[in-house]
């Protein structure tokens, strides 16, 4: 790779431990009027549609998935669901323990930090009560941008923001979306997060081809990036 100057992640199973959907889900699927077991395959199969944002804004988006379901939410249903979605996602999420840690360590060497997620309307919504917000210099949502990994603009908005070249960066996923084949493609060095608790992780067309190297820990990353040629300055302006 060329000297390097950012290091992006993807967001949930990489900065996160493996997903998997709590109990909330299934009360806000009651209280909407929806089998649970119904709703949870409506979310599956349009993950990449409300992703990008297609069916419009957070509310509406639900009263998409609810109806698509069998449920008629009354407003007031939609409106309390809402806040209980990104409730019900900030309980799902458990950041590994060493992304902190490994975030900070990147940074003190110079380099920046990003984040591309494939995300609904609820990541940008509670990741700044996370400790590692402020530790990420650009962040990319999919459902802002209204692209998904590993389509070429999403890797590109981040580096644009970032001020570099994907040629000098550095992209860490667990796979989802085939984000690391995406990475590659445009030019940066794709390393695959194969984390033993990822067996159990909720994930959606998974980067299966893809043969470049892997850590078992975000904390693995610091020896490669000392053993790269490194630009000792900031990449963000």
């Amino acid at each position: 790779m060329s000297a390097c100057r950012a290091v992006v992640f993807d967001f949930f199973g990489t900065l996160t431990r493996s997903v998997v959907r709590g109990p909330q889900h299934a009360a806000i699927a009651r209280a909407l009027g929806c089998d649970p077991v119904t709703v949870l395959n409506v979310l599956d199969r349009t993950f990449h549609s409300r992703a990008r944002g297609t069916f419009g804004s957070a509310e509406a988006t639900l009263q998409f998935v609810t109806e698509l379901a069998g449920g008629h939410p009354r407003p007031s249903q939609l409106a309390a669901a809402l806040p209980a979605r990104v409730d019900a996602m900030l309980a799902d999420t458990r950041l590994r323990p060493d992304a902190v840690r490994t975030l900070t360590a990147i940074r003190e060497r110079g380099l920046a930090t990003a984040l591309i997620s494939d995300c609904t309307y609820e990541l940008p919504l509670f990741l700044p009560s996370l400790p590692v917000a402020d530790l990420l210099d650009v962040r990319v949502f999919s459902v802002e941008l209204g692209v998904c990994k590993p389509e070429a603009a999403i890797y590109r908005a981040a580096c644009a923001r970032l001020g570099v070249a994907p040629e000098e960066c550095l992209y860490v996923g667990d796979g989802g979306s085939r984000e690391l084949t995406g990475a590659a493609a445009v030019g940066m060095t794709a390393v695959r997060l194969a984390a033993p608790d990822l067996t159990d992780h909720l994930v959606f067309n998974p980067d299966t081809e893809f043969a470049g190297p892997q850590v078992t820990a975000l904390s693995e990353l610091l020896p490669l990036l000392d053993g790269a040629s490194l630009v000792r300055e900031s990449a963000v302006a």
